[in-house]
């Protein structure tokens, strides 16, 4: 078929298993709050995609995380209280590693450097798709 991705079957069933792996941890990151949802489905829709059309278009449509897949996929959207948990997160590691382990410094850097990359790019991106109307509270 054109287009479509020659892959072997141990890839797919790799692929499959980190899709299962991927969901699994994003429904986990559902109920604990300093664990993402999110970004987990995005890394299971795009194992499934990889492999079983037919898992990724269960996610894709799921009634509970298929939304916020969509909005990613259509406007890479993160939601404010996304951000904030992101970054609240990422601070508090950083807080524990600088306070708590006495990682050296060379390692702090390094850390803070991949964290701070990560949390800006969690900020420069879209609260809410083009269109949309803000909630009032």
């Amino acid at each position: 078929m054109p287009g479509q991705k020659l892959i072997t079957r141990p890839a797919r069933l790799t692929y499959l298993a980190l899709g299962w792996l991927f969901f699994g941890v994003g429904v986990l990151g559902a109920f604990l709050p300093v664990l993402p949802t999110t970004p987990f489905m995005i890394l299971a829709l795009w194992a499934f995609s990889n492999s079983s059309q037919r898992a990724r278009r269960w996610l894709y449509t799921h009634r509970i995380f298929g939304p916020s897949l969509k909005r990613w996929r259509e406007h890479q959207v993160i939601p404010p209280h996304a951000k904030m948990a992101s970054v609240g997160a990422m601070s508090l590691s950083f807080g524990y590693l600088a306070f708590f382990t006495g990682a050296p410094w060379p390692w702090l850097l390094a850390t803070g450097a991949f964290m701070a990359i990560g949390a800006a790019y969690i900020l420069t991106k879209p609260n809410r798709a083009p269109g949309t109307k803000t909630k009032k509270s």
